[in-house]
């Protein structure tokens, strides 16, 4: 068997058609396009704020059903005849099933809620069933907005312990900046175009840290087993070679949810509309931050086959024979 001290030193045993790709050769422009965008979403964030739904800022919602097909705009006219103010009306897969959100109104009885939206959503020839109608006042909306960034900030804590573990607490903080990354750029888009943020968007985010999570682990877990195999690379070509070894599986993961999130975009429905455009940018921003956030960040802190090593304690070490 050839040593692999004699194959091309470039390939490090690796066959001639698997070439290694650079990925490590453009990390400062990346680091610099990432810090941009990261200000740019903070920024958003900051001026235009999150346009919160009702889960957060309270309200009533009603799901509607029909006898025959009918268009939101028919609804919102008959809900606004009849004093409901600023209702917000979406279906539910087809136009005899709807879903009906607005703020609490002021001068209705929380008690005569669901007749009186019933009353309401009549039309002409065409009856309507009321279903599930509730109610939630802006204190508890609060306290969901504030239970939910505290599940989003024990995620982020969960996983740096369990990537400190399991690896090197270099990777654990390079995973958590890339996670930290991928959350910001989804509120800053969501605050840029002023999209709904309810709690199914926020669903997507805890999904898009799983995602991402799962990335950085592969990325993570291939780096550790290169360090400990392959000699006389450096740390930036043990990292190169891992992220190239791990393309393909991570080009097959994202295209094949790339493709279920489009189906839901485009034939889910308004219920699931928000939650998909959540995760198409979370794909996108979580495959790039794991190779460009999480290990990159690693490699800047001096990542090197050491981290990696099992050190032998001086006691345990044997006397050189003279």
């Amino acid at each position: 068997m050839t040593d692999l001290t004699q194959q091309d030193s470039k390939q490090y045993g690796r066959p001639d058609d698997l070439k290694i790709i650079p990925f490590m050769k453009i990390a400062k422009p990346a680091a610099i396009f990432s810090i941009l965008i990261t200000i740019a979403s903070i920024f958003f964030i900051v001026t235009k704020g999150l346009n919160l739904g009702l889960d957060f800022t309270g309200g009533i919602s009603a799901e509607l059903n029909y006898k025959q097909a009918v268009q939101p705009a028919q609804v919102v006219k008959a809900l606004d005849s009849a004093g409901f103010k600023d209702a917000v009306v979406q279906t539910l897969g087809s136009n005899t099933d709807l879903i009906v959100r607005m703020p609490v109104q002021d001068d209705l009885n929380v008690e005569d809620l669901s007749d009186s939206i019933t009353k309401a959503v009549q039309l002409p020839n065409n009856t309507a069933e009321v279903h599930k109608v509730d109610a939630v006042g802006g204190a508890v909306g609060n306290e969901l907005y504030v239970r939910s960034a505290g599940a989003v900030a024990l995620a982020l804590i969960l996983m740096l312990i369990y990537v400190t573990i399991r690896f090197e607490f270099k990777l654990a903080i390079g995973a958590v900046l890339s996670l930290f990354h991928d959350i910001i750029i989804i509120f800053g888009v969501f605050a840029l175009f002023q999209w709904s943020f309810d709690l199914t968007v926020l669903a997507a985010v805890l999904a898009v840290i799983g995602f991402s999570l799962n990335d950085n682990i592969v990325v993570s877990d291939r780096i550790r087993e290169n360090f400990r195999k392959i000699r006389g690379a450096t740390p930036t070509e043990i990292v190169d070679i891992a992220l190239t070894e791990t393309l393909r599986r991570t080009i097959h993961t994202s295209m094949t949810l790339l493709l279920v999130v489009l189906a839901m975009m485009f034939l889910g429905g308004d219920g699931l509309h928000w939650f998909s455009v959540a995760m198409f940018v979370g794909i996108f921003v979580g495959t790039y931050s794991s190779i460009y956030i999480g290990t990159a960040y690693a490699l800047w802190r001096g990542l090197n086959r050491q981290d990696f090593i099992v050190q032998v304690k001086p006691e345990f070490e044997e006397d050189e024979i003279p």
